[in-house]
């Protein structure tokens, strides 16, 4: 009989252990979402000089330039939204990217933007030239897709925001605020708004961040 109790009481031990363990395990598990976060935050008063190191370390990694062509504005008249061979436009109230090409609506995305205290930025302007296939994350490596990093095929805007793809743990947090500031999408999603400016370029491209 005391043998029985002992042997319920080392049971029930064991459970309650495994128990605690399971129980840290989703804790650690939901800490690790919660700083699923981009690695760059674009709001750093030091975001110049972090971009400086990626672009250095991008460049180092693939043998590639990390701007795809001169800043210097081609002569001729400009674009503008619509009359640019590439447009998109992000809802943040919708949080929606809207991809034209030619004048014609193609694709609509699900999107996040800032999360509260991070709030994206309104913008109308051509990107800025600055362009990722790929930015290694060593702050989040958790939330790197494909060795791509967590901030693939990045098409930057201004200073640190950003278009990019994200990994697979925020993929069910598109349609809701949940970057630093950044604007991401799925990964395929942004490979292809990716290709569609390296192929027309930055002042044929046109980038509409609105309420």
């Amino acid at each position: 009989m005391k043998l029985f109790v002992v042997m319920m009481a080392l049971c029930g031990f064991a459970v309650s252990a495994q128990a605690q363990e399971v129980s840290a395990e989703v804790t650690n598990s939901v800490l690790v979402e919660e700083n699923a976060m981009d690695e760059i935050n674009p709001f750093d008063e030091n975001i110049e000089a972090t971009l400086e190191q990626m672009d250095q370390a991008y460049q180092e990694e693939t043998g590639l330039s990390p701007f795809i062509e001169s800043l210097l504005q081609p002569m001729g008249p400009g674009c503008f939204r619509e009359s640019c061979t590439v447009w998109v436009q992000v809802s943040k109230s919708r949080q929606k990217l809207y991809l034209y090409v030619n004048g014609v609506h193609q694709q609509t995305w699900d999107v996040s933007t800032g999360a509260p205290g991070h709030g994206t930025p309104n913008f109308d302007t051509h990107p800025n030239g600055r362009i990722y296939d790929k930015y290694t994350s060593s702050k989040y490596p958790g939330g790197d897709y494909k060795g791509l990093g967590n901030m693939p095929y990045a098409v930057f805007i201004s200073g640190g925001f950003a278009i990019h793809g994200t990994g697979t743990g925020n993929w069910k947090k598109l349609g809701t605020p949940a970057s630093h500031g950044c604007i991401r999408v799925h990964p395929d999603n942004a490979y292809y708004f990716n290709r569609l400016v390296r192929q027309y370029g930055i002042y044929k491209t046109w980038i509409t961040v609105q309420p």
